[in-house]
Parts: C-alpha cells; structure tokens; sequence
C-alpha cells in the first residue's frame, strides 16, 4: 500500500475532496503525507504576473495540513512557486523529492478544445512523474 502521499491542491473548492480522500487513503495506509501548493505566475510579454499572493497562498496549505492533521494524519505542508506552464513539472518534482509513491490531484473539468490548448495538469503529472497518480472525484455537494 502508499506509504507517501503528496497531495496537491490549489484555490477550487475541488481541493476538499482531494484532501479528505487523501486523509482516508492515509490513515488506512498509515501513510505519510505532505501538501503541496504551486503559487502560480502567468506569463505576460516581458512581465510575469502572480495569480495569488503570499498570503493566500500560506492560507491555503494551512487550511489542508489543518485538515489533514485533524484526521489524524502525519502530515506536513510545502509551498513552490512557478509560472502556470511549469505547475506540473513542479509538482513532479516535488513528489520525486518526498519519495512519494502516490500523487493525489482534483480534476479541473474542462471541454476538449480547451484542454487541447492548454493540457491539465493531472495529464501532465501523470506523464511527468513515477509515482501512482490519483484523481480524487468531485464531491456532489460542490454542484
């Protein structure tokens, strides 16, 4: 079973279904488990452009590792930075560094044209990394 879980999550309410899977998942496991949160940057001509600030951003990952910790798993929390381009590759990454051997993620439910411009991101982790790669499904309440 996982014994590291990195469970990455961003500003859409799809987070809380990521992070209460991954506390299930966890303590089943009895698995260690670091939050990860890219604060993203979107690229402009010659100007890069922060999508959140510092702030929000620490909100955020404290909100998950509270949540996380609540049900009574060991858990820590990490935040990266990167332009929108790279929120993959650094999530990745940040997964290799852990040594995690499952990568929790919300899906982003978007149309097929959309997603052929701009890949989602889960697709690109899924690629990018060696580690189990796990969609957590929509909550209905989220409707």
């Amino acid at each position: 079973m996982f014994q590291r879980i990195l469970v990455a999550v961003d500003p859409s309410p799809a987070r809380h279904s990521a992070v209460r899977l991954t506390g299930e998942l966890a303590r089943l496991a009895g698995a260690e488990v670091r939050v990860l949160h890219v604060i993203a940057s979107a690229a402009a001509l010659a100007t890069v452009v922060p999508l959140e600030d510092d702030a929000e951003a620490k909100a955020l990952l404290d909100e998950a590792v509270a949540a996380l910790h609540g049900q009574g798993v060991k858990v820590d929390g990490a935040l990266a930075s990167g332009l929108t381009t790279q929120v993959a590759t650094t999530i990745a990454e940040a997964a290799e560094e852990f040594g995690a051997d499952l990568i929790v993620l919300s899906p982003h439910q978007r149309g097929t044209l959309e997603a052929l411009f701009n890949p989602r991101v889960s697709d690109a982790v899924a690629h990018a990394s060696s580690a189990a790669v796990l969609l957590a499904p929509k909550d209905p309440a989220q409707d």
